[in-house]
């Protein structure tokens, strides 16, 4: 994901289809979208323009459609978004909400598994604690 792109959360469902089809159509992404959500074939194009003007897909001509394939790359994009979010909260927060995301996510064992690896591993260099990075020079009034 090429920093500074911005998805928002319907642009998000898009690009999800294209990300899991590798290309396709308007049509096709107004079809699977009308399965979940109550979007007008307008709403998605809008969004798909949207898109394209952001460098996140492209587009080309094929007969009377248009063929949209991803400029970014799923797993780099989630990642991108995930690192914005964790470099705008409270450094002191981060092991309170990762915590959060891990207890409501669906995960695999082998997930479950990497996840115990990564931990282990970052325990041995982890501070003891992780001050509150807020206000410069105000740690000890943390209301965190």
């Amino acid at each position: 994901m090429t920093k500074g792109l911005e998805i928002t959360p319907a642009e998000w469902q898009v690009m999800r289809i294209v990300w899991t089809l590798g290309e396709t159509t308007s049509n096709q992404i107004i079809t699977i979208l009308q399965r979940k959500v109550d979007w007008k074939p307008a709403t998605v194009k809008t969004l798909l323009r949207r898109l394209v003007a952001k460098g996140a897909l492209s587009t080309t001509r094929q007969g009377r459609s248009f063929i949209y394939r991803p400029l970014v790359a799923e797993q780099s994009t989630m990642n991108q978004v995930a690192d914005d979010l964790f470099n705008s909260i409270c450094e002191h927060c981060v092991g309170q909400t990762l915590n959060h995301v891990v207890d409501q996510a669906t995960l695999s064992q082998d997930d479950i598994k990497r996840l115990q690896q990564t931990l282990k591993e970052k325990l041995a260099t982890a501070p003891e604690n992780v001050q509150c990075n807020c206000v410069p020079g105000e740690d000890a009034h943390c209301q965190h």
